[in-house]
């Protein structure tokens, strides 16, 4: 719980930051200082991972869990996607078209943008966006809380990157290499599925 209320107090402190004192000349600067450090972050996960002699055993197993939480990431996705199309008035097609970001904020819009329009590919980027904080939160409230399964699925395509630190911290080995997984499957289907729900109208 600690590690949830200093992740929440600190993208406060970035949005304020930001706001207040970051000129907007400086973000291509930010934007590559906070990859690389995305990267070493990551880097220091696989080392834990990789470190533990049980994590990449038991293949089958692990394949039945994430082909399980693979399917129920997509149908939960698409169905809060549709309802919350219904009550916007937002077109089914756009709706799960949107949801079909996963969390992966800086590519739907982009692809939305260019088939869509600017209102369409702006609703995917915060939505999308939205995901991600709220996994960062959730993740290790689901852990504790609830059972460390559950707590894969909020991070949806970005289980692979951004929010597997958060992951791997709340769970264990056997978890964080099946979340890094299903986020690299849902990662590789967003660019399919944006084009595919969009283009169905």
């Amino acid at each position: 719980m600690l590690l949830t209320i200093i992740i929440v107090l600190a993208v406060i402190l970035g949005i304020f930051t930001g706001h207040l004192f970051i000129s907007v000349d400086s973000l291509g600067s930010i934007n590559t200082v906070s990859s690389y450090l995305l990267i070493a972050l990551l880097f220091s996960v696989g080392i834990d991972l990789g470190s533990s002699k049980e994590t990449f055993k038991d293949i089958k197993s692990k394949g039945k869990m994430l082909l399980f939480l693979t399917i129920a990431v997509m149908g939960g996705t698409f169905l809060g996607g549709f309802v919350a199309g219904l009550l916007t008035d937002i077109r089914p097609n756009a709706s799960l078209a949107i949801s079909a970001g996963f969390g992966w904020y800086s590519l739907a819009p982009v692809i939305l943008n260019k088939i869509a329009n600017s209102e369409i590919a702006a609703i995917a980027f915060l939505t999308n966006i939205f995901r991600e904080v709220f996994a960062i939160i959730l993740v290790p409230i689901l852990a504790k809380y609830v059972n460390f399964f559950t707590a894969l699925a909020p991070g949806g395509a970005t289980s692979m990157d951004t929010t597997l630190p958060i992951i791997s911290n709340a769970t264990d080995e056997n978890h964080s290499v099946i979340a890094f997984l299903h986020g690299a499957i849902l990662s590789f289907s967003v660019p399919f599925l944006v084009n595919f729900f969009y283009l169905i109208d």
